[in-house]
């Protein structure tokens, strides 16, 4: 996705402000036997709403990537988000050096620059949100349930096309 349309800017911006502080997404491949969800940070939202993560080549989610490029990630906190896409995986040292902290060389024993790193550019295509850390909108939302009333335009709960 190059330029957003306006319904696409106001759908990343909405996901972006969901996903801010939510430190650990689940990133979701297809393997052979089947789905496989992995915690990952994420690096980055990026302008046009692709998400950012590190890998290794040497691990699973690598080679079920090459495989096949669907994915679903999903965040989990005080809003919950779920973004389907198509990942690429992006070899670029100097991007990996913009992501890079001195953590990950424990926890990886490697430094940026190891070939065996590469970076995962997931591309959203849609994202479906439940906005429940907006207070007034969540009361809202049950009372209209507990009267069995229609919930539509809470905006508790929404789809989005974001490419």
């Amino acid at each position: 996705m190059t330029n957003p349309t306006s319904d696409n800017r106001e759908a990343i911006d909405k996901v972006r402000e969901l996903i801010k502080d939510i430190p650990t997404a689940m990133l979701t491949t297809v393997s052979d036997e089947g789905l496989v969800s992995r915690p990952m940070k994420t690096q980055e939202m990026d302008s046009d709403g692709s998400l950012w993560f590190l890998t290794q080549k040497d691990s699973g989610k690598f080679h079920e990537l090459i495989r096949n490029q669907q994915v679903n990630v999903a965040y989990a906190d005080k809003s919950f988000v779920s973004i389907r896409g198509t990942a690429e995986l992006v070899e670029d040292v100097e991007k990996l050096k913009q992501f890079w902290n001195p953590m990950y060389e424990e926890l990886l024993e490697t430094t940026y620059d190891d070939p065996n790193l590469v970076l995962i550019k997931v591309h959203p295509e849609t994202a479906e949100y439940w906005d429940s850390g907006n207070k007034f909108k969540m009361a809202k939302f049950m009372l209209r349930r507990l009267l069995g009333k229609n919930t539509e335009g809470t905006e508790i709960n929404r789809i989005v096309e974001m490419s």
